[in-house]
């Protein structure tokens, strides 16, 4: 194949044509690589399809143009502006895979990464720059980029229609790539799962998914939470934005109101509370209401119960989080009680007294509003982190523990996304100073984007598994990585202060 022509590859869906694509990495490297954008992997979910599980595709005469980014689900994004640059699409063929290739030769069998993105469940982009994946096909790996339905489309629950429809479309867009990624120079028995954020909570929930068991090899969860809501808080979250919106919980109700003014009615579901510290620890622990919904089905049980029940057991997983994630959203939320000490702050926030002061010891010299907003990360993010690895057992998983700080104005501290453009290598990319400021060390991004690359290779990272000390890859706030004890904390948060029982 020429690299001076379009590259054309056959799918049973008809002939796609990509383009040629080139790019100069930090290194000085020249990698060229092939994309193939847009391609449906299920109709329109538009009609009687919006609230449905996805059809089949139709097929396609000639040779369809795959030379651009689809229409993406995400009409607006609630984040202004988002860390990671994620461009809203418009359009109806919404459900697509976008494919990077160093090598679209169906005999290449080269290793294959699927991310999910995240965003909350409502928001969000496969088309991110950030997520191309230019650096993976210069080390031999194919990427594919999901979309999905967010939000109410996605994970709204009404009786007359099919239950997780975001689930649903994962799991079509996996089988898709099963079924011809070979065509585009990948091996669909190497196919790992990679996430952050929303998506690495989608990843954990595929992990322990038994109707996701055959559509990948290995997993990556960069900084997941726990997405498991119980059929009754989807019900009352759905039944919230109805009434918001004026309209009956069901599909004729819902189908009435369009997507936008069904995306601006969704804080309906999740109202803020009066004080935002009473209660802050259960409450940020609490799963979101549109999100994969343990329905008894098709997603039969939490996370926390797929692990111990051994789903996804013999997966290779690598699981961790940034430092700081969300701490920087309790910014002021102090400002009226000057006098409180944080361990008193703690102790309303839902912390037990043993705790509350060991987690006021962390960092005291950033203050009371820091050790509120390490709660709400370690509830969301490093909580799960730490109980779900202990889980695994003698599972191949592995731990780490992202510390670099951002130098931006826009993110304080090792915060949410920062290591994203680390993993990805490519922090010469749009919008990667907004997100970590200027001159990030380089030797970090390769320490990172080598682990990530070594799991989507051998589904092995060059460290110890996860062992009962917790022992993790520390991504140091020095830019070094190394390895060294990590989450003694949050696995007592977990066990004691969430009730999450972990084994002896």
């Amino acid at each position: 194949m020429s690299l001076t022509d379009d590259p054309i590859v056959t799918t049973t869906a008809g002939r796609l044509r990509g383009r040629w694509r080139s790019r100069t990495d930090a290194r000085g490297a020249v990698t060229r690589y092939a994309t193939f954008r847009g391609i449906p992997y299920a109709a329109p979910p538009v009609g009687s399809l919006r609230f449905a599980a996805p059809a089949p595709a139709s097929g396609w005469d000639g040779v369809r143009d795959a030379g651009d980014f689809g229409p993406t689900p995400q009409r607006e994004s609630p984040y202004d502006p988002p860390r990671i640059p994620e461009p809203s699409i418009p359009g109806e063929d919404v459900l697509s895979v976008n494919i990077t290739t160093p090598d679209p030769s169906p005999s290449a069998g080269l290793p294959v990464l699927v991310w999910i993105h995240g965003g909350g469940f409502v928001a969000g982009s496969p088309a991110s720059p950030w997520y191309v994946g230019e650096s993976f096909a210069r080390d031999g790996v194919v990427t594919a980029t999901l979309s999905y339905r967010l939000g109410f489309e996605g994970f709204g629950w009404m009786e007359d229609a099919a239950p997780n429809r975001g689930v649903l479309d994962w799991l079509a867009g996996l089988e898709w790539i099963q079924r011809h990624i070979v065509s585009f120079g990948g091996d669909p028995s190497r196919v790992t799962i990679a996430g952050q954020s929303a998506g690495g909570a989608a990843v954990m929930r595929l992990l322990t998914l038994p109707a996701a068991q055959p559509l990948f090899a290995g997993a990556m969860a960069i900084s997941p939470a726990d997405a498991s809501p119980t059929r009754d808080r989807a019900r009352q979250a759905a039944k919230a934005v109805a009434r918001s919106l004026g309209v009956s919980p069901d599909v004729a109700g819902m189908s009435a109101v369009d997507e936008v003014a069904v995306f601006h009615a969704l804080g309906a579901a999740n109202p803020q509370p009066d004080d935002p510290i009473v209660g802050l620890l259960p409450r940020s622990a609490e799963p979101l209401p549109f999100a994969p919904v343990v329905d008894g089905d098709l997603v039969p049980q939490s996370v926390t119960e797929g692990i111990r029940a051994g789903v996804g057991a013999g997966k290779p997983l690598l699981i961790g989080s940034t430092a700081h994630e969300f701490n920087e959203a309790l910014t002021g939320a102090t400002a009226a009680r000057p006098e409180a000490d944080a361990v008193e702050l703690l102790r309303e926030a839902g912390v037990p007294q043993d705790l509350a002061i060991a987690m006021a010891a962390r960092e005291p010299e950033r203050g009371a509003d820091w050790a509120l907003g390490q709660v709400f990360t370690d509830a969301i993010f490093r909580a799960p982190t730490a109980g779900w690895a202990a889980l695994r057992g003698d599972g191949p998983t592995w731990g780490y523990d992202f510390r670099w700080e951002s130098r931006s104005d826009a993110a304080t501290g090792a915060a949410h996304c920062v290591d994203v453009p680390f993993g990805f290598d490519i922090l010469d990319a749009e919008g990667v100073p907004h997100a970590v400021g200027e001159d990030p060390p380089q030797a970090l991004a390769n320490a990172v984007h080598a682990d990530w690359l070594a799991m989507v290779r051998s589904g092995a990272v060059d460290a110890p598994r996860h062992a009962p000390d917790h022992s993790a890859i520390m991504y140091g706030a020095d830019g070094r990585r190394r390895i060294a004890p990590a989450y003694a904390l949050e696995r007592r948060i977990w066990s004691e202060a969430l009730a999450r029982p972990l084994p002896d």
